[in-house]
C-alpha cells in the first residue's frame, strides 16, 4: 500500500483501472493523468456545447462520442507534454514530485513515444472531421505548445489555458454548420473565462510550493482577492453565455436555461474555502457537473430554436 500511495499523486482518483494496472503500466497512465478524468471532461464540454447549441446534438452524437475520444487522448498527450517540459519544476512541487517524469520511473524516451502513440489516436479523430473542423483543431496546437512555458512568463496562465480548453468548441461548431457564425464566439468567450475561473481554484492548492518554484498563475496573482476573482471571471462567462444563448433563441425563457449553472457556480464561490487545498480541488472537479447542466441548457435552446 505504501508503494502505492508513492506512485499516485494526491490529487489522483485511487481506484479502478489506476490500482489494476501492471506495475510497468502504471506509469504511463498516470503520465496522461487518466487517472484523473476531469481534464478530459472538461476539455470535451465546450465541443458538446457547440454541437449541442447549433441544434445538432441528437443527429450528430456520433460526432460527440468522437469529440470525447479526443478531448480523452488529446488532454493525456498534453499532460505528457507538459510534464516533459515541467519535469524539472514538478520536482520542486510538493503535489508534483511523485509524477512519472519528476520522479524517474519513466524515461525521456519513453514518455515522447507514448506522447506519439496517443497523437496517433488525436489523428484518427481528426479524419472524422470535416476540412473546416480538422483546420481548426490542427491551428490549436501551436497554443498547446506554448503553453506550459507561460508560467514562466507571465502571472495568467489561466488566460492561455482558457483558449487551449475551450478550443473544441472551435471544433465542434464549424463540424455541423461549416462555418464560423458570431454566435461562437461569444461562446468560447464565456468559455475562456470559465476556464480561468476554476483553474484559479485549481492553482489555489499550489500558492506556497508556486512562490518558492517561481511559478506564476492566477491565485497568486489575485491573492486574499481569489474568490472575487474566480466570482468575476464565473460572471463574465454566465454573461456571455447567455448572449450566445440568446442569439440563437432570442427569447427569456432561452436565457432561463442558465439558471442551474448559475447556480452551481454561485455555489462554488460562496462555499470556496482559499487556505483548504482539499476544498479547492473538490470544487475544481465539480465543473465535471457545470459542464453538464451548461450542455443541458444548450440542448433545450439549439433543439427549440
Amino acid at each position: 500500500m505504501a508503494e502505492e500511495v508513492e506512485e499516485i499523486v494526491p490529487d489522483s482518483e485511487l481506484r479502478g483501472v489506476a490500482r489494476r494496472l501492471p506495475e510497468q503500466l502504471r506509469p504511463f497512465w498516470l503520465l496522461a493523468r487518466f487517472d484523473r478524468p476531469i481534464g478530459s471532461w472538461l476539455l470535451f464540454w465546450p465541443g458538446a456545447w457547440a454541437v449541442a447549441l447549433a441544434g445538432r446534438a441528437i443527429d450528430r452524437w456520433d460526432l460527440i462520442l468522437w469529440l470525447g475520444l479526443g478531448a480523452v487522448a488529446m488532454r493525456g498527450a498534453g499532460c505528457v507534454y507538459n510534464d516533459i517540459v515541467d519535469r524539472d519544476l514538478d520536482r520542486k512541487v510538493a503535489r508534483t514530485a511523485a509524477r512519472p517524469l519528476a520522479s524517474g520511473r519513466v524515461s525521456i524516451i519513453a514518455a515522447w513515444l507514448w506522447l506519439g502513440g496517443l497523437c496517433l489516436i488525436g489523428l484518427i479523430v481528426l479524419l472524422q472531421l470535416n476540412w473546416m473542423a480538422a483546420i481548426s483543431a490542427l491551428s490549436s496546437l501551436a497554443a498547446v505548445a506554448a503553453y506550459p512555458f507561460m508560467k514562466r512568463i507571465t502571472w495568467w496562465p489561466q488566460a492561455w489555458l482558457g483558449m487551449v480548453f475551450s478550443w473544441a468548441a472551435l471544433v465542434g461548431w464549424p463540424a455541423v454548420t461549416g462555418g464560423f457564425e458570431p454566435v461562437l464566439w461569444t461562446l468560447y468567450a464565456g468559455c475562456i473565462c470559465w476556464v480561468i475561473g476554476y483553474d484559479t481554484i485549481y492553482a489555489l492548492q499550489d500558492i506556497e510550493d508556486d512562490a518558492l518554484a517561481g511559478v506564476k498563475s492566477s491565485a497568486r496573482a489575485l491573492g486574499r482577492h481569489a474568490r472575487f476573482g474566480v466570482g468575476a471571471f464565473y460572471a463574465v462567462a454566465l454573461a456571455c453565455w447567455g448572449a450566445a444563448l440568446w442569439q440563437i433563441r432570442p427569447q427569456l425563457l432561452g436565457t432561463a436555461a442558465l439558471t442551474p449553472v448559475a447556480l452551481h457556480l454561485t455555489w462554488q464561490v460562496a462555499a470556496l474555502r482559499s487556505g483548504d487545498p482539499a476544498d479547492a480541488l473538490a470544487k475544481f472537479r465539480s465543473n465535471r457537473f457545470a459542464g453538464l447542466l451548461m450542455f443541458l441548457a444548450c440542448l433545450v435552446v439549439g433543439s427549440t430554436a
